[in-house]
């Protein structure tokens, strides 16, 4: 497999990331689950999910898609169209499966992985963390990773606009 076809054969449709995450389990192997729009990768991106697989041996990201963007961040985002977005996470050597998600929330996508670890950043409390009850009412552990200030895609943008 060369490594455009690996990059590729990790970004999952939900069925096949559940069947893949079924054999990771009997592997031995523990999930580790964030998620983001990570419209532009920038530093704070990659430093949490350089730390949330820190946490475990598997990491899998959900990633909002253009719909579910437009309709948390604005008619202007997202920047990047999904399948890019898609495709930049997973080129990531830390990032082991991605999939699309396009409700408001990964709450559905959480249940159907069922990770032994669930990531958000420090811009986070844990009781505002969807799926937060699901993973530790399945035994798992919630963590929050610092926040890396001065990152946003936000800022970035606007930055970008005054040039």
């Amino acid at each position: 497999m060369d490594k455009l076809q690996w990059i590729q054969h990790k970004i999952f449709s939900r069925e096949d990331l559940v069947r893949e995450c079924n054999g990771w389990r009997v592997l031995g192997k523990k999930i580790v689950f964030t998620n983001g729009c990570f419209d532009i990768l920038h530093h704070g991106h990659l430093d949490l999910l350089a730390r949330a697989a820190s946490l475990g041996n598997i990491l899998i990201v959900g990633i909002n898609t253009d719909e579910s963007v437009h309709r948390l961040k604005g008619p202007s985002r997202p920047v990047t169209h999904q399948q890019d977005r898609a495709f930049q996470v997973a080129s990531l050597l830390c990032t082991d499966g991605v999939c699309l998600f396009d409700e408001d929330t990964p709450e559905e996508l959480i249940k159907l992985v069922k990770p032994d670890v669930l990531v958000k950043g420090g811009d986070y409390t844990i009781d505002k963390i969807v799926g937060a009850d699901f993973v530790q009412q399945q035994g798992g552990e919630v963590h929050i990773v610092p926040f890396v200030e001065g990152y946003s895609t936000t800022s970035l943008i606007s930055r970008i606009q005054k040039l």
